[in-house]
């Protein structure tokens, strides 16, 4: 089948590209830099002619409140109104586990935005909401430091790696639309104060990690509810160690 990626050229967007390849579809990385914008519905109907599903995973450049909402919101309407018009049957699209349990973020209101318009088309669908990837954990750490501290709380997650991520998304993509939301998750629980901690002591990075509950992620508090899986989450395969010898390996 044909399969159109929007963000093909993101971090989970390449991942995927290089699995459906491989799984043998018909399969198109697009992105602005190949002349396709969904937030300006540039190139969609072209990209789009043809396609069975398209899998969104793009993320918005600012994380200020007025523009990630505009970028969500103009996005996803642009591309399930050319979805529509182009016939496709599958629109799957990459979220956020507890997305609406923390209501005082930006960013988060605006996934949950994302969501109900996506729920609100004709377009067949499927979202697959993630936990945390540990791709991300060094830059949480960067936004949260001061000095030579970082403040963070002692919330639980349960972080996954970008592989499994896009392991999950190339089994949802060839799959029936669900018509719902589905979760994905790592196979181990860390508190946030903890996983950042052994994030930068494997990279031997000297900044001290001082436990704050009232430290902020993503501009709100979090409590070991916010952002857990449920219980019939998808559960990948990679856990933190493993992935910290990899990442260590790779540089």
């Amino acid at each position: 089948m044909k399969v159109v990626i929007i963000g093909g050229s993101g971090l989970i967007g390449k991942k995927l590209a290089a699995l459906l390849q491989q799984a043998g579809h018909a399969m198109v990385a697009a992105s602005p830099s190949s002349g396709v914008n969904a937030v300006t519905g540039e190139g969609l109907s072209q990209v789009l002619a043809g396609a069975e599903v398209v899998v969104d995973v793009t993320n918005s450049p600012s994380f200020e409140d007025e523009a990630v909402m505009n970028f969500f919101r103009s996005s996803t309407q642009n591309l399930l109104a050319a979805e529509l018009a182009a016939g496709v049957r599958h629109h799957v699209a990459l979220s956020v586990v507890g997305s609406e349990r923390v209501p005082e973020s930006g960013y988060f209101r605006a996934k949950v935005a994302q969501e109900s318009i996506i729920k609100g088309s004709t377009v067949p669908y499927t979202i697959v909401r993630a936990t945390q990837f540990f791709e991300f954990l060094e830059s949480i750490a960067y936004v949260s430091t001061q000095g030579q501290t970082v403040r963070a709380s002692s919330a639980r997650l349960q972080p996954i790696a970008a592989d499994d991520v896009a392991a999950a998304l190339a089994k949802v993509a060839t799959e029936a639309p669900l018509n719902d939301t589905c979760e994905i998750a790592g196979p181990q629980s860390f508190r946030l104060d903890e996983l950042l901690r052994r994030t930068l002591q494997a990279s031997q990075d000297p900044r001290e990690v001082v436990t704050d509950d009232d430290a902020l992620y993503f501009g709100t508090r979090l409590d070991d509810e916010s952002l857990t899986p449920g219980a019939h989450a998808r559960i990948g395969t990679t856990s933190l160690e493993s992935w910290l010898a990899n990442n260590a390996a790779a540089k």
